[in-house]
């Protein structure tokens, strides 16, 4: 797989039927490694090995439903009384960060009313904070440690 711009991690990965797996401590199962979910896992591994948000507090893929249509968070960062706190999109490496990908996470925010997002391929970051006062969010150059 792709090297990413964040920090290497050490994890278990095997192959069953010419396809790879990697395990996922969230969901305790080996999940298909594709390029997307080799920039989640390693999100995720982020968030708690170096950001220190404690695993309990993290979901991934956690349902919405949206006008009717049900989505689906890559990870959705709880605060410690349950509330949404920080929303991450990832992309595979390959996909190009646009507007099209901010409105996604921003019409999933609509919902969940979370204080950060975050958009990445694993190559780029973007993290933001909202600003629901006035319906926008700022960039910011990283988000805060648990």
């Amino acid at each position: 797989m792709q090297t990413l711009n964040l920090p290497t991690y050490k994890f278990r990965i095997k192959s069953n039927e010419n396809k790879l797996f990697i395990f996922d401590i969230l969901r305790k199962k080996y999940v298909v490694l594709t390029p997307e979910e080799w920039v989640r896992q390693h999100f995720v591994h982020y968030l708690i090995e170096e950001k220190n948000y404690p695993i309990s507090l993290i979901a991934i893929e956690k349902k919405l439903t949206i006008n009717g249509l049900t989505k689906r968070t890559d990870i959705l960062v709880f605060n410690t009384n349950g509330e949404p706190y920080i929303i991450v999109e990832c992309k595979s490496p390959s996909i190009k960060i646009n507007q099209d990908t901010f409105d996604q996470i921003a019409r999933y925010n609509l919902k969940l009313q979370s204080h950060f997002l975050i958009v990445t391929n694993g190559l780029e970051h973007f993290y933001c904070t909202m600003d629901f006062k006035n319906e926008n969010y700022q960039f910011l150059a990283d988000i805060p440690d648990f």
